[in-house]
Parts: structure tokens; sequence; C-alpha cells
């Protein structure tokens, strides 16, 4: 998801991954950082320890570069998709 979004808008991505454990310290809640897995955009937390759709993290990335919001795709139902409504 991040490599499409990268390549997709002008933003910078920075991507921290450690073992669980050291999301459980003391120095990790100091820190003020949301509960991984978490997604931030800009100040913005996107998702905090649960996995997050692709399209709300798009949303969030437009939101912060000041750019429209892309329609969400789902909630389709099998109507809107064969009209494309």
């Amino acid at each position: 998801m991040l490599p499409r979004l990268g390549n997709k808008y002008d933003i910078e991505i920075e991507v921290n991954s450690r073992p669980k454990a050291e999301y459980l310290t003391d120095e990790y809640f100091a820190l003020d950082l949301p509960v991984a897995p978490a997604i931030m955009v800009g100040d913005e937390i996107v998702t905090e320890g649960k996995d997050v759709d692709d399209q709300v993290v798009e949303a969030a990335i437009c939101r912060s570069l000041g750019l429209p919001e892309p329609e969400l795709e789902g909630g389709k139902g099998i109507i809107g998709r064969l009209f494309g409504k």
C-alpha cells in the first residue's frame, strides 16, 4: 500500500518496524506515539492498533496535501457495480 501511495503522491514515507516487545516499553509510551500497528499522516493518527483500508489512508494523504479526497469504492452493491453508480 505505502509504496503505491508514495509513487502516486509527493509525500515522504517513513516506516518504523520493531519487535512487538519494544512497543510495550515505558520508553515507547513516553514518546506519545500511537499504539502499533499505526499509520500517521502528518499529525493525524489514521489508525491505531489495527489494520486500515488503503482508501482511508489515501483520503488522509489527500487531506494533508489539500487535495480532494478520492471517492470510496466500498459500499457499492451489485447494481452500483453493474451500472457504475
